[in-house]
């Protein structure tokens, strides 16, 4: 059994009689060729000895005098040997052997038959047995013609494989071989591959950053917005430092090795430097399956002495598979400089986020109006709370607390610390588990109430609508209406709602995401444990834009953007990315903004507008939720259960005016709040139905007949 062992042992090692690495056997073999080719030489002279002679008069009576073309052919050989790295080179070499052999002979036998050589049997056996019947066939020229084609034919198949690049040839030995460029002038035909070069001779030059472009003066973040200011970009730090990715091409030519060495021979195309890596770009050979390459990133790893190597295959919308190498040192990408941008500027979206920059430096912007809900996973440390950060911030800089309300749910209590008391909450940060659920059963009916304000006004969705107020409130005489502001919902650990309330909140967190895009409500839900126990089915296929920061296993990996991946990520912002309509997920780096930019930027907003807005029903109806949560009999604020109601109908009989924005000056309510008690109001009588941008109609009753059930109108 031992025995047995050691064989099987010895056979995976390289062969049971010849265990020599691949490149020494075929330097071995080379050299024999090479002295083959000096035996041949010596020979013609007599200086081979009696094996010369003997080789040399064998030789003679097959090819005739092409014998003495045999040492140039001979050290050709050797140097395709040597020097190729096609794997089955053999068959078209002693091809191209014996096509050059039988050209030379039958042209010799031609040309000695046509007595323009007065030699005896100059093309050898071979020579005489095609030479002969083929000059009585076409006659001299044309048989002179084939056997020239024979030659060059043979000339062209050893050129092409001498011209098969190596692993050490630089930038203009890649370039297109001379044997390729005859076939094409040949068949008339552009080549089928064109492949970018690497410039390796040269270091590869970083691209100058460009400055941002000054922006208009309409389109400043500190534009005047209603009487409102935008946070100035002074308060954020710009970007410092370049990325440094090591030796380009020495690392080129170890991915090519490597490939190589498992018989999958590539051609290098180019390096797309990015903050966090670098993805070098590489086409395989025709007929090379790419989970085979795929399967190699382990080993690729080892041979760069890489930290991680992620291989996207094949690259969208590229003929190319990527490899992505971390950098030496990365790269810090700032919200500051990419809020600067021209891009960001063009967006022309109301909730627009910064994600970061992609492999190749490029600015990576989308709005969360198009995704419309966002699901957030990646394991502690891995910069998930800063991506949370950045995105508030990239829409408080675009938004004023009449556009914006924020709902900030954080059971940690500790990572939305510093966005106390902006203005632009809803309700104070909420950090029990209660008050979560109970915020989500709010929305859901601030859902359905806005989807029926936007019927009765005709109104497809809140920006169409908005649209009509602004229109509206232009009109001179025209009662004011409300803009509908924007609600985000972000919650920092989903998980801890699924494990505690999980089957009160999943119902909610899945009709938010089915209906609320066209109100204006979107949820943004990050988590550190991405199990199926937490994004669960429903939630996954009602959310499909998704950011993964690095993972643990890629088990997780696959239950948030349903592929492998993110488990080898580098932590600190480097994240996958995938929304609804791209083809695979991209690599960016999510911009950094440190504690200090968060706060001053949040003071700065506190001092515009101070610290809190009028007060709001929300917080009033997450405090009763909260005290009828355990009798199960919570519910929020409607018809005479809102203390306010008798005060707010005595209001809107006596001044013969009905708005939501009227009541929430006058009670001093929130919004929301407002618009539910004139809902409350319609529905008993007391007001008229919404009819488009016109004011609702007031009824009251007759102060002289109380009991009377008429109404009259005013």
């Amino acid at each position: 059994m031992v025995k047995k062992t050691k064989s099987k042992v010895a056979d995976s090692k390289g062969g049971k009689f010849f265990p020599l690495p691949k490149k020494i056997k075929k330097t071995i073999i080379s050299i024999l060729f090479f002295l083959f080719a000096i035996v041949m030489f010596f020979s013609f002279f007599g200086l081979s000895g009696m094996a010369g002679e003997y080789l040399k008069d064998f030789f003679t009576s097959f090819i005739g005098l092409a014998v003495y073309i045999m040492p140039i052919a001979l050290f050709l050989v050797g140097l395709v040997v040597i020097k190729t790295k096609y794997k089955r080179f053999a068959v078209p070499m002693v091809a191209s052997f014996l096509l050059i052999a039988i050209g030379f002979s039958g042209m010799l036998e031609i040309l000695s038959s046509s007595n323009i050589l007065e030699i005896d049997n100059a093309g050898g056996t071979i020579g005489d047995l095609i030479g002969s019947p083929l000059i009585k066939l076409f006659d001299f020229w044309i048989a002179l013609f084939v056997f020239t084609a024979f030659i060059f034919g043979g000339c062209l198949v050893f050129l092409q494989l001498l011209s098969l690049p190596s692993v050490l040839r630089t930038n203009d030995e890649l370039k297109e071989s001379f044997t390729s460029k005859i076939f094409r002038w040949v068949i008339g035909k552009n080549s089928e591959f064109k492949e970018k070069e690497l410039k390796f001779d040269e270091p590869v030059k970083k691209e100058e950053e460009k400055k941002p472009e000054p922006v208009k003066e309409d389109v400043l973040p500190d534009k005047n917005l209603n009487g409102f200011k935008l946070p100035p970009l002074d308060l954020l730090e710009s970007e410092s430092g370049a990325p440094s990715t090591g030796d380009i091409k020495v690392n080129s030519a170890i991915i090519k090795k490597t490939l190589e060495d498992f018989d999958i021979p590539v051609e290098m195309s180019g390096v797309n430097v990015g903050p966090t890596v670098a993805q070098y770009t590489l086409k395989p050979a025709e007929g090379i399956k790419l989970s085979k390459i795929t399967s190699l990133s382990n080993d690729l790893s080892l041979s760069l002495a890489a930290h991680s190597i992620r291989i996207e295959a094949p690259i969208p919308g590229k003929s190319l598979v990527g490899v992505e190498i971390p950098n030496k040192i990365r790269a810090e990408v700032r919200l500051r400089n990419m809020i600067e941008s021209p891009d960001y500027q063009k967006i022309g979206a109301r909730l627009p986020i910064a994600m970061g920059k992609d492999v190749s430096g490029i600015a990576v912007y989308t709005r969360l109006e198009k995704m419309p809900h966002l699901l957030v996973a990646g394991s502690t440390g891995s910069g998930k709370t800063i991506f949370l950060n950045t995105l508030i911030l990239s829409i408080l800089y675009n938004n004023t607390p009449e556009t914006l309300r924020l709902i900030l749910v954080d059971p940690k209590r500790v990572e939305f610390s510093h966005f106390k008391d902006t203005p632009h909450l809803l309700c104070p940060v909420i950090f029990d588990v209660d008050r979560a659920s109970n915020v989500l059963k709010w929305s859901v009916l601030e859902m359905e109430r806005r989807l029926k304000v936007m019927s009765e006004a005709k109104t497809r969705d809140i920006g169409s609508y908005n649209d009509l107020v602004s229109k509206n409130n232009k009109k001179k005489g025209n009662e004011p209406m409300e803009v509908m502001p924007y609600i985000v919902i972000i919650v920092d650990e989903l998980a801890d709602l699924m494990v505690s309330k999980g089957k009160e909140i999943e119902p909610k967190i899945v009709r938010l995401a089915q209906m609320a895009r066209a109100t204006g409500i979107h949820l943004v839900l990050a988590t550190q444990r991405p199990s199926v126990e937490v994004i669960t089915g429903l939630i996954k296929a009602n959310i499909v834009s998704r950011v993964s920061f690095q993972v643990a296993s890629q088990v997780d990996s696959r239950t948030i953007i349903d592929t492998a991946g993110a488990e080898k990520l580098l932590g600190a912002g480097d994240m996958l990315y995938v929304t609804g309509d791209m083809p695979k997920p991209k690599r960016v780096q999510a911009p950094y903004v440190s504690e200090k930019e968060i706060k001053g930027v949040v003071n700065w907003i506190k001092t515009e507008y101070g610290e809190t807005m009028e007060g709001d029903s929300l917080c009033e109806d997450l405090e009763k939720g909260l005290e009828e949560a355990t009798e199960g009999t919570f519910d929020f604020y409607d018809g005479e259960n809102d203390p306010l109601y008798e005060e707010a109908r005595t209001i809107v009989i006596e001044n013969k005016k009905a708005s939501a924005s009227f009541l929430q000056r006058r009670l001093r309510v929130g919004y929301a709040r407002a618009a539910r008690l004139i809902d409350m109001m319609e529905e008993r009588g007391v007001v008229g139905p919404a009819d488009g941008a016109k004011p609702r109609e007031v009824y009251t009753r007759n102060i002289e007949d109380s009991g009377s059930d008429e109404w009259k109108g005013v």
